[in-house]
């Protein structure tokens, strides 16, 4: 059987062969690195941003040619090398403006192939016998498979430890920028919509989004970011919204609406978010002030949903708890005056539970038994019967100071057991009640 013949890559022939190839190459170095960015741009359509960025590529391309042009031409240890500045700046570049590190090491492997196509063309000019060929064509793939194999790991953690202080200083600067817009001093626009990535000048919703009971997972704040990127793309604004972490499981948002004076947070869907992720809105607001004011609506909003206990509700708005959130100052009064106005219909059962929803609904109807039943789908004499247990339950007519009972109602569901009276506790008090009619 016959056996290929070995080659021998470390004779001084071949390594002068490769030399040679560089060298020729070199002369055309300014064609062939310009045929590799064009190359690289074509392939690549992330990495087609403004002129600086661009100039900076050609200079990245330009440089790492050249040092592996060097490595050849001089016999250069590869242990001795290290990347050029500019290829680190361009890596450093495209992390500050949140290219993905994918495109960057694309580009390596498209400018390996184009160059590597330049080494080869150039080495078939040179000689025609295969052993040489082959042999040159070895030393040479080694070189470069070895330089960008290095300089590929030079660029990851220089982009790596790029992004991350790119990311804690914008985070620090956003952070500063949002705090004093809350605080409501004067601020310079132009300079916090350069800072935030966000215009101003618009009509904003501020969000609250949280992790609830069910809160533990790794990252929770990369799960809190994508859930509310989910939101604001439902949202009829255009551009990204403002994203601040608070802790661990919390944070806040601001989604831009541009010229949309309303938001209808009914509409926003939370499929495909985790379960355990809750949201909080304000109203629609626009410039500065309502920067600050729908963000504080989202506060107490978030305050409103907290306060009803375990669970909370997926989804809450300021407009639908705006009175019970402004009563919030001091639970122990609230509760006092829930339990006051509603008597013995804020017993936290079931059945006083189904009273409670009826007569908020009656009430908030303007009193009409069949829109309630419409709103409800049941029998009008169902509701009929209803209105008069909530009555009996009430000790009143609900006509008597309605407006103090539809707030208590409103107050009972979104804060429920908070402020509503054990169903234990109502029997007993009941029984003692009965027991001390029975005495003579």
């Amino acid at each position: 059987m016959c056996k290929n013949p070995r080659v021998d890559t470390d004779r001084p022939a071949v390594a002068e062969l490769m030399a040679d190839v560089a060298a020729a190459v070199a002369r055309r170095a300014a064609s062939v690195s310009e045929d590799v960015y064009e190359v690289i741009i074509r392939e690549i359509p992330q990495l087609r941003g403004d002129k600086p960025v661009l100039a900076l590529l050609a200079s990245s391309v330009d440089s790492n040619i050249d040092t592996c042009l060097q490595i050849m031409q001089h016999r250069i240890d590869l242990a001795a090398v290290r990347a050029p500045a500019a290829a680190m700046e361009y890596a450093r570049r495209l992390s500050q403006r949140g290219t993905l590190l994918t495109a960057l090491l694309r580009a390596y492997r498209v400018g390996h192939a184009r160059f590597s196509d330049w080494l080869l063309t150039e080495l078939a000019r040179q000689t025609d016998e295969a052993e040489m060929i082959s042999a040159a064509t070895l030393d040479m793939s080694r070189i470069v498979a070895g330089y960008i194999d290095q300089t590929s790991e030079e660029m990851v953690a220089a982009y790596t430890q790029e992004r991350e202080t790119w990311l804690r200083n914008r985070s620090a600067a956003r952070g500063a920028r949002i705090r004093g817009l809350l605080s409501g001093e004067r601020i310079d626009v132009r300079a916090a919509e350069a800072t935030l990535g966000y215009r101003l000048r618009q009509y904003h919703v501020g969000l609250v989004c949280w992790a609830g009971d069910a809160a533990g997972a790794a990252d929770e704040i990369t799960r809190l970011e994508r859930a509310i990127s989910q939101v604001a793309g439902q949202a009829a604004g255009h551009g990204e919204p403002v994203f601040l972490p608070r802790d661990e499981s919390s944070a806040w948002a601001w989604l831009p609406l541009g010229i949309q004076d309303r938001f209808e947070a009914a509409a926003v869907s939370t499929a495909g978010v985790d379960a355990d992720i809750h949201f909080a809105f304000g109203d629609a607001a626009k410039g500065t002030t309502g920067f600050r004011i729908t963000h504080q609506q989202a506060i107490a909003a978030q305050a409103v949903a907290l306060a009803a206990g375990s669970p909370a509700p997926r989804t809450v708005t300021f407009s639908e708890v705006a009175p019970v959130a402004m009563m919030l100052g001091s639970p122990e009064l609230l509760r006092a005056w829930v339990l006051g106005t509603l008597g013995g219909l804020a017993t936290d059962d079931e059945h006083h539970a189904r009273l409670r929803g009826t007569l908020l609904v009656f009430l908030q109807s303007g009193g009409s038994y069949k829109t309630t039943a419409e709103h409800l789908t049941l029998h009008k004499n169902t509701v009929q019967y209803r209105i008069r247990k909530a009555e009996e339950s009430l000790g009143r007519p609900v006509g008597e100071n309605r407006h103090d009972v539809e707030l208590a109602l409103r107050v009972g569901y979104w804060l429920g057991s908070a402020v509503l009276r054990p169903a234990a506790a109502s029997a007993a008090a009941d029984h003692d009640h009965h027991s001390r009619q029975r005495v003579p």
